[in-house]
């Protein structure tokens, strides 16, 4: 994990020296170089997945605007791992009918029949190829949307409520038919534009399930963590306490997973998921076990449709890997 920058327009360290902090590291390699699709080095901005930046330029604009913190300065950290292996999907694009939208793709499986009711799937700062991999999977229709970067550009995307309705009836009218179940689902800094969207009433009975992928962030308060367990600012989680406990009284469903990355001017989503179960009143369950691609699963708590599940990794890489299983996530979320 290189958290490098002051800021995202000063690097605190020079591209060589970072280079030398990359060194054996080959999925940090494969990132520079754009041999790895469909993953970015945190919220760093451009998220072009397949021109991505560099992670001197990463997390401390996530929250910008919405938080101060993501104005201040972060520890620059060399941390690579060599622990296990990172295996990657292979990049595919799979069979099916692609219709360009005014924000995203509309991506429907080869085979998929237009019905009233069917659902649909949007997800947020997943690539294109990833979402309809998932997608094809389960033949769920799909819309995959891009935003550059960090979360504060995926929220200024549905600033205007009635942006989301136009995205609906325009997939509808591509596809041919009315979409009955409304899923969303996002990795990394793509959660912003999933809160923006839960914020107006409307919208929020319209979705019934929400996937956050390592992604639910949140400022400090007094913008810096610590000393001890930091305190975090409850107006960034208010809506993620809502749909956890209608998860919970199983009117929605909504599933998490976060890594053990600590970004340091904001609330990692170690610190954030913490916070959930301690409104919900769960308690977090030690669980060890191997989840997918590799993945080490360190901690579970679930109850009615909410479902959150800890990983090892405080790395990029480790962060990538999340992307990489969405195949495996959104089965999680359908059932």
């Amino acid at each position: 994990m290189l958290w490098g920058g002051q800021s995202w327009l000063q690097p605190a360290f020079s591209r060589r020296a970072f280079d030398r902090r990359l060194e054996g590291c080959e999925d940090s390699r494969a990132l520079r170089k754009g041999r790895l699709k469909g993953g970015c080095r945190r919220h760093c901005p451009p998220h072009n997945t397949h021109r991505l930046p560099f992670l001197w330029l990463s997390l401390s604009c996530t929250l910008w605007p919405a938080s101060l913190a993501a104005q201040q300065p972060q520890d620059p950290s060399p941390m690579v791992e060599h622990t296990r292996t990172h295996p990657r999907l292979t990049e595919t694009q799979p069979p099916g009918r692609r219709e360009k939208l005014d924000l995203g793709t509309l991506y429907l499986p080869n085979g998929w029949k237009p019905r009233t009711g069917a659902p649909l799937l949007i997800f947020f700062h997943g690539g294109a190829w990833i979402p309809e991999v998932a997608a094809a999977k389960q033949h769920l229709a799909a819309i995959s949307v891009q935003a550059g970067a960090g979360s504060s550009a995926y929220a200024r995307l549905f600033g205007a409520p009635a942006r989301f309705g136009q995205l609906l009836r325009e997939a509808e009218d591509k596809a041919g038919c009315h979409f009955g179940h409304v899923l969303l689902g996002s990795w990394s800094a793509g959660y912003g534009a999933i809160r923006e969207i839960l914020k107006t009433p409307g919208w929020y009975q319209r979705v019934d399930a929400v996937l956050l992928i390592d992604g639910m962030h949140a400022g400090y308060i007094g913008d810096k963590p610590g000393p001890l367990e930091s305190k975090l600012d409850p107006a960034d989680l208010e809506v993620w306490i809502k749909l956890a406990r209608d998860a919970v009284a199983g009117h929605k469903r909504f599933v998490v997973t976060h890594s053990e990355i600590f970004p340091g001017t904001f609330a990692s989503t170690t610190e954030t998921a913490d916070y959930l179960l301690a409104q919900l009143g769960l308690t977090r369950r030690a669980v060890l076990r191997w989840g997918p691609i590799g993945l080490q699963q360190l901690g579970e708590a679930k109850a009615g449709r909410f479902l959150l599940r800890g990983y090892a990794g405080n790395s990029a890489p480790d962060h990538v890997d999340q992307l990489q299983s969405l195949p495996v996530f959104l089965k999680l979320l359908l059932r």
